[in-house]
């Protein structure tokens, strides 16, 4: 006789139950909705985010009086006298310090002294090395190329927005 025809027929596996779910099921069904309520308030709240544009004009009504002004300005481009222009430019930004630090007298003062009273305020800005700014209205014939004016320009605008 042979050995093999003495072995017991093979035991079919018994089906796994969908019902109850493993431990780590439950964790992740008690986490779905949760996350899907995060999800939910993020995208909420991102929508009702405002514009980058808007987050700008959140100034306050005097720095954006004076960018409104620093933009109406007209600008010394092609060769033209700088001089006015750096006047004007000067003439804003000591109203401008007039309003914010009534206390401070920087409106008396000038060259060196001035610029580094704005920078003070701002280093941002950086117009210490702008002495052109308090010199140029000075010289019969001061002309700036047009990416000093830009570049001033800007510096200018960037001192306006984060002065303290």
């Amino acid at each position: 006789m042979n050995p093999i025809d003495q072995l017991q027929p093979l035991i079919e596996p018994a089906p796994v139950p969908w019902w109850p779910p493993a431990p780590g099921w439950w964790l992740l069904a008690a986490l779905l909705p949760l996350l899907g309520w995060g999800l939910w308030q993020l995208l909420r709240r991102w929508r009702q985010r405002p514009p980058r544009a808007q987050l700008e004009s959140d100034l306050d009504p005097l720095r954006q009086a004076a960018l409104d002004e620093l933009a109406r300005l007209s600008k010394p481009y092609d060769a033209a006298p700088a001089g006015p222009w750096l006047q004007q430019l000067n003439a804003l930004l000591k109203r401008l310090c007039r309003e914010r630090y009534p206390d401070s007298g920087s409106h008396v003062l000038s060259s060196r002294a001035w610029l580094a009273f704005l920078d003070n305020r701002c280093p941002a800005a950086g117009l210490t090395r702008w002495m052109i700014l308090v010199e140029g209205s000075y010289k019969p014939q001061c002309t700036l190329s047009d990416k000093a004016i830009a570049e001033l320009d800007q510096a200018i605008a960037v001192w306006i927005r984060k002065h303290v």
